[in-house]
């Protein structure tokens, strides 16, 4: 009889739930996949650019639903008259020559972001800084993005130019901080001689012209709000919530309408 009822329980079980163990599985593993895309452009040029990324991290740590986002990473051009060759001028003459300012200007305004760079907790040396085409990063940034390690590439790239000074028109330096994402030498030569990986570079940019995109960091988020520039992780957060909450309802993460109450939790937590 006690076998009987405990059959008799599981055939119920699944019957009125509709849920072997196999199914089950299927749907955590949706559940699981489920993520609202974020897509920010950006140039690893741009000091404001990595201030924002940041700005975004800080955000997206005090979100309650982070592992339902996705962040990607889209390739943006501010200035791609930049040679590829060696540029001998500093930055500031290079920029001051470029937009008509005086060196003092020039270096003037560079304090003025290195000290925002510095409120979020990053170094700027732009005394060491070397101007440099940023295409070829923006390829292996690309290639970097198929092995999941677009963020990583972007953070590299970003340190190497403003932090640590390296000249990415340099290849031996460019390869070098390729590495330090993760690739090897045979996938940096691809991400630099596969053509689709440059196409992926133009097709971002002028995805971002047709989208009305003028400047960077922008942060597009399920493609119904936007965040223009380095805000404040306030902004972001909010932004955030903002498009997750309506994202959800065309999403639901989970398959059930929930109406909540005290529990506890696996941890030993209780309400």
């Amino acid at each position: 009889m006690k076998y009987l009822l405990i059959t008799l329980f599981v055939g119920f079980y699944t019957i009125n739930f509709g849920y072997s163990q196999e199914s089950r599985l299927n749907m955590d593993n949706q559940i699981k996949q489920k993520k609202m895309k974020i897509e920010v452009w950006s140039d690893i040029m741009c000091p404001f650019c990595y201030i924002g990324k940041r700005n975004y991290e800080e955000a997206i740590s005090k979100f309650k639903d982070a592992q339902h986002i996705e962040l990607v990473w889209k390739s943006f051009q501010l200035d791609p008259s930049v040679p590829k060759e060696k540029i001998t001028q500093s930055t500031y003459e290079y920029l001051a020559q470029r937009k008509g300012w005086s060196i003092d200007q020039c270096k003037e305004i560079h304090e003025s972001v290195t000290q925002t760079a510095k409120n979020a907790g990053l170094t700027y040396n732009f005394d060491n800084s070397k101007v440099a085409n940023s295409f070829n990063a923006h390829r292996i940034i690309q290639f970097a993005k198929t092995k999941g390690l677009g963020d990583q590439a972007e953070e590299q790239f970003f340190k190497a130019y403003f932090t640590d000074g390296k000249d990415l028109n340099d290849q031996n330096e460019l390869n070098a901080v390729a590495k330090l994402i993760g690739l090897s030498d045979e996938e940096i030569s691809t991400a630099l001689t596969d053509k689709k990986y440059e196409d992926t570079v133009k097709a971002d940019i002028q995805e971002a012209g047709e989208l009305g995109i003028q400047g960077v960091p922008f942060f597009v988020m399920n493609r119904k709000y936007a965040v223009s520039g380095a805000q404040a992780p306030e902004a972001f957060l909010q932004t955030i919530e903002k498009a997750f909450e309506e994202w959800k309802k065309d999403n639901p993460i989970s398959p059930f309408t929930i109406i909540e109450g005290k529990v506890c939790t696996p941890e030993g937590k209780c309400d």
